[in-house]
This record gives C-alpha cells, sequence and structure tokens, in this order.
C-alpha cells in the first residue's frame, strides 16, 4: 500500500527486506556483465554491506524520482520511501498534502533547489521576501540560488518576537509582485521569535500571485507547526515546505523532504536536480520508518510535548531561584528562552562565558545569546545576530525539546546549569565583598 506500517518491523524482517530490494539491482546479479562507466562496482566489502550492497543510488541523469532500469531494487527504495514519508507527514497534521520526496542534501540546499525551479517560473524576479531568522544556512540558501533576500525585521508582543505583515505587504507594493520570486517564512525556530504568522502571509501570497516557500526544518514534530502549514495552505498558498530528516526522524545529517500541495510543482522541483543521487537518505528514514511503525512515531511525538511541558515548568522554577525569568513565548512549542538580564548586568562577559561553561560541562545544543552582537553573512549586517532583532530587551538562554529528548536529558541540564549559574552568584558575592573591604579602607584612610 506504500503506507508506513501500524506496527514497527523487527531488524532481521528489515534486513530480508532490503536484502530482497538489493538482489534486484544488476551490480548483484550473479552473471552480470557491465561495461559502462558507472556498473555499481565496489572496492570495500565493509563499504558495500554498510549500503546493503544497494549501489547505484536513485535516479538517473535528468531526475532524481525517475527510474533506474538497471537498479529496480533502489528504484523501488527510493519510490517506497517518498511514499511512507509522505504517508508520515500526513500523519503529522498535514493532511491535504499531495507530493514529497526525499533529496540527498539538507535544508539549506533543498530549499536552494526550490528557488531555482522558481526562477524558470518567474525569470524577471530578483527579490525574496524573509522574515528575519537568526540562522545562517536558510539565509545562505538564498544568496547561493542567486537572490537578494530582503529582510523584514519582526516585531515585538511581550517577549515574542512576530512577523511584521504590514512589512511584507508595503514591500511587496514597493518591488513590485513581479519582481518577488516568492516568500520566505519559517515555522521551526529558536524562541523568543515564533513560527511566522503562515496563514496570514498565505493569504497575502494569494492575493498578490507570489509563489510561498516554507522553511520547516524541525516543524514535523510538532503539530503546531504543521498545523499552521496545513491551514496556510487551506486559506491561502503555500508552493513548497522543506524539513530536515535528521532532525524529525533521528537519521543522520544529509537529507531533507521537499513537500507540497500541487504534484506538478514538486516534480518540478525534483527534474531540477541535476544527476542521479546518493540512497543514503532514503534507505535511512525507510529503516527508521520501518522498524518504529506509526505507532512508534506517535509516541514519539507524545514524548517530545510532554517533555516540553517538563522543560518548561522546571527551567521556570530555575529561572525563579536566580532572579531570571522564563521569557513568556506561548506560540513556540518546541524552544523556550531564559532570561540572563542579571547575569549580564552583574558582568557583561558572563553571558558569552556561560556558553562555554555549559559547552564543556557537556551539555549540547543551549545557546546562550548576548545583547548586540553584530555579524555580517555573505556581506549583509545583522545587528543583535542570534537574537531575530536588532535591539532584543536581553540577553538570555535557548534551551528545546526536541524528538528524542529524554527526562534524563532535562534534568542533567537543569542541574548543570543551576551549578554554572551559583558559580556566577559566588563569584559576584565575593566581588563585593572585596569592593565593600575597599570602600570602608579607603573611607577609614579619608578620616585619618
Amino acid at each position: 500500500k506504500g503506507k508506513c506500517p501500524e506496527d514497527g518491523w523487527d531488524e532481521s524482517t528489515i534486513e530480508l527486506f532490503l536484502h530482497e530490494l538489493a538482489i534486484m539491482d544488476s551490480n548483484n546479479f550473479l552473471g552480470n556483465c557491465g561495461v559502462g562507466e558507472r556498473e555499481g562496482r565496489v572496492a570495500s566489502g565493509l563499504v558495500a554491506r554498510r549500503h546493503y550492497r544497494l549501489i547505484h543510488g536513485i535516479g538517473r541523469s535528468g531526475d532524481i524520482s525517475a527510474v533506474q532500469p538497471k537498479a529496480a531494487g533502489s528504484s523501488l527504495l527510493n519510490k517506497l520511501t517518498n511514499s511512507v514519508v509522505l504517508d508520515v507527514i500526513k500523519l503529522a497534521g498535514v493532511r491535504t498534502v499531495s507530493s514529497c520526496f526525499v533529496v540527498p542534501m539538507a535544508t539549506g540546499m533543498s530549499l536552494t533547489l526550490c528557488f531555482l525551479t522558481l526562477r524558470h517560473k518567474r525569470p524577471k524576479a530578483k527579490y525574496i521576501i524573509w522574515p528575519r531568522i537568526d540562522q545562517k544556512s536558510c539565509f545562505k540558501s538564498m544568496i547561493t540560488a542567486g537572490f537578494e533576500p530582503v529582510v523584514i525585521e519582526n516585531v515585538l508582543e511581550g517577549d515574542e518576537l512576530r512577523t511584521d505583515l504590514e512589512a511584507v505587504e508595503a514591500k511587496i507594493k514597493a518591488l513590485g509582485a513581479e519582481n518577488i520570486l516568492c516568500v520566505h517564512s519559517t515555522t521551526s525556530c529558536f524562541a523568543p521569535r515564533v513560527p511566522d504568522r503562515l496563514e496570514e502571509l498565505a493569504v497575502i501570497c494569494a492575493n498578490y500571485d507570489i509563489p510561498h516557500i516554507v522553511n520547516n526544518a524541525y516543524g514535523v514534530q510538532s503539530s503546531k507547526c504543521m498545523h499552521l502549514i496545513q491551514q496556510g495552505a487551506r486559506v491561502g498558498r503555500i508552493d513548497a515546505f522543506v524539513q530536515s530528516l535528521d532532525k524529525n526522524f533521528m537519521v543522520p545529517v544529509g537529507g531533507a523532504i521537499i513537500a507540497g500541495f500541487n504534484e506538478s510543482f514538486i516534480q518540478e522541483i525534483s527534474k531540477m536536480y541535476p544527476g542521479r543521487a546518493s540512497a543514503s537518505p532514503s534507505l535511512d528514514v525507510l529503516i527508521t520508518l520501518l522498524s518504529l511503525g506509526t505507532s512508534g512515531y506517535k509516541k514519539l511525538l507524545k514524548e517530545r510535548k510532554e517533555m516540553f511541558s517538563y522543560l518548561s515548568s522546571e527551567l521556570k522554577k530555575l529561572a525563579d531561584n536566580h532572579n531570571e525569568r522564563l521569557l513568556d513565548t506561548p506560540h513556540n512549542p518546541i524552544s523556550l528562552a531564559m532570561s540572563l538580564k542579571t547575569l549580564d548586568e552583574t558582568n557583561g562577559a558572563a553571558v558569552t562565558q556561560l556558553g562555554s561553561m555549559l559547552f564543556t560541562r557537556q551539555v549540547s545544543g543551549a545557546r546562550v545569546v548576548p545583547c548586540g552582537s553584530v555579524q555580517t553573512v555573505n556581506n549583509y549586517t545583522f545587528k543583535g545576530f542570534m537574537s531575530h532583532a536588532n535591539d532584543y530587551p536581553c540577553a538570555y538562554l535557548n534551551a528545546a525539546s526536541a524528538i528524542g529528548i529524554k527526562k534524563q536529558d532535562v534534568d542533567v541540564f537543569l542541574k548543570r546549569l543551576d551549578k554554572c549559574l551559583k558559580t556566577f552568584r559566588k563569584e559576584a558575592k565575593q566581588e563585593k565583598s572585596i569592593n565593600e573591604i575597599s570602600d570602608a579602607n579607603a573611607a577609614t584612610e579619608q578620616l585619618e
């Protein structure tokens, strides 16, 4: 049926299935006589076993989705993977998605592929409207494709940074809709930035007949992010949405899924990919989804949501204990931010120092964002880089509850963060005591 099984398969069944696919490829035929330049020859047996002897990759020179006659097994693997992944995207919340394919590139290059496909549809266009998110790969995806990003600064609502819809529409009018390749929006992001107002952006795109590409990097694991995409497509226009394989399905880095609601457009993107492609990302995600089944993947999604609530409540308690606060970002379903205002005011260098302290204590993934940092990316200068705004009111620390996180991860992180913050408080008290003694001595000398 081309769907993800409800109950996961055991490893021996999956291996048997992969071996059956592999013997359909010509390089594994006993009497094969290859006289071409690419015959699936592999020098190392270890490499052959690592890839289950599926050596030919996927696609043909002109189309990544095309069937390769001498690699029937690899071609079937590709078709099945795309079908199973489509089923899981529907299960995760985008029920009206019509087509998708796995591409052996991470999210940034996959976005570039989408933009290059749109170039042929809109030859006059040179701008991409981009509500700001301080993450280099999605910014560079537009530059690499040869377009000029038009950065729309976010608006501060409470603690949250949200899409400035008025600025988006004003910029479309100023530049002219025909000169704009697309709107490039974002769902999954680091707090205090929250997912873009996708429904409203989709309506604007429909009204001005402008394509809309969504960076949904790690949004498949969030029912809220997937709901935004579903609603955006229902009320307006979303041409494609791109998501990472490693972030959403716990496989090695190197693959992404390009999905959309118009099958012919998604096929156009797949045909834009030049040459054949590695089957590794397809193989990894198929093995993973067959082993999990829909029930296993749903369980992971449920656990992630529960861990988000737990991380939120525990991080709030810790923040209160250190005269800080958990920033109020209810529209962000994955990432949290805790202010570091007191720490920053006590010692300006302490904020960045905290980040390195956590890293040396084996806390990975936590981002410490100081105020006022400036960074240039491809000749574009961003003030307040990493905070998604020129002047965010305070320094802060990020932590996320992503798929696969365990209670132990949260508990250990909080324990180590607490210890680091206590170290700073202790140092601040000692410095204050030294200053008080110095002041007292100075006053005594003056009296004498």
